[in-house]
């Protein structure tokens, strides 16, 4: 495993983030104990970074892995959508919570759009640097698709840590292509910003060019770490071959490819629509009633 320093926070992070997303019941719906069971594996295989959010519902998930593993050997990131104190101090104790831990190493504003988006949730920003004083948090930051707005969190001057989509594909950036979202990272890493980029395969789009996929984003020196979702221990294991330099086995990279990945639409789904005429993917139909992904 390769250990990389996380910009200004100076926390040494495995080249891999464990991203959580896969795990709850958004994708496989994995039960608590089984989720936990991969966790802890791939933290005894050397991953120490884990990414999380309050819209993916894996704290009890992440609470569990520590049962038998130090807490304090790891650090979690988590993000939510809050908007204001009220949002954002509801998330922060949810978090701390239902994690069962003091401190989370990093709260990130998930999803953020532009600039417009940052200057209207700075009341949730002033509460999450608030509780950074106190040492609820280690770190702030953002996750966001829009290479627009890393350059306008960078520009903002109270950012420690991005969280930006990146692939060789450019699948799933909202503004411009992988080139301008590579320049919006140089630029956040020539500031002493932590980069741990997600969605390296493309949610799963581009398993089928998995070297290629993982070679472009190891290619880029400014990423600390990259968050990728991993549901099998074949997963695990091979992506620390690969994150580490190492020829990976091609039963493992075939364990890989046929994994069946799927994303399940909540109840909240009232069938509006407004999710299939912006996706430029063109992957979500509303089919009696409510969305369906392809």
């Amino acid at each position: 495993m390769i250990y990389k320093t996380l910009g200004k926070t100076k926390m040494k992070v495995s080249n891999i983030c464990y991203g959580t997303l896969t795990l709850g019941p958004l994708q496989r719906n994995m039960q608590p104990q089984q989720a936990a069971n991969l966790l802890e594996f791939a933290y005894k295989n050397g991953i120490n970074i884990i990414d999380t959010a309050e819209l993916y519902q894996t704290y009890e998930h992440i609470k569990k892995s520590f049962e038998n593993y130090n807490r304090s050997d790891v650090y979690i990131f988590s993000k939510s959508y809050a908007y204001d104190e009220k949002t954002a101090k509801y998330s922060l104790e949810k978090a701390l919570t239902e994690i069962g831990t003091d401190y989370l190493d990093g709260f990130l504003l998930h999803e953020q759009e532009s600039e417009h988006t940052l200057r209207g949730h700075y009341e949730a920003t002033e509460y999450f640097l608030k509780a950074k004083e106190k040492g609820y948090i280690r770190s702030f930051g953002i996750s966001s698709h829009s290479a627009s707005c890393i350059n306008a969190a960078v520009k903002s001057g109270y950012i420690d840590v991005i969280h930006p989509l990146i692939n060789y594909s450019s699948i799933g950036i909202l503004d411009g292509d992988k080139d301008d979202m590579l320049n919006a990272i140089k630029f956040a890493s020539s500031n002493d910003i932590g980069i741990y980029s997600m969605k390296p395969l493309g949610g799963g789009n581009l398993i089928s060019d998995y070297d290629k996929a993982i070679d472009y984003i190891m290619g880029i020196n400014e990423i600390d770490s990259v968050a990728i979702g991993m549901q099998s221990e074949a997963e695990i294991k091979t992506n620390i071959l690969k994150f580490s330099g190492y020829e990976v086995p091609q039963h493992l990279k075939d364990s890989v490819k046929k994994q069946n990945r799927k994303l399940l639409v909540s109840d909240w789904c009232i069938g509006c629509r407004k999710c299939e005429r912006v996706c430029k993917q063109q992957a979500i139909k509303v089919i009696g009633g409510k969305a369906v992904v392809d």
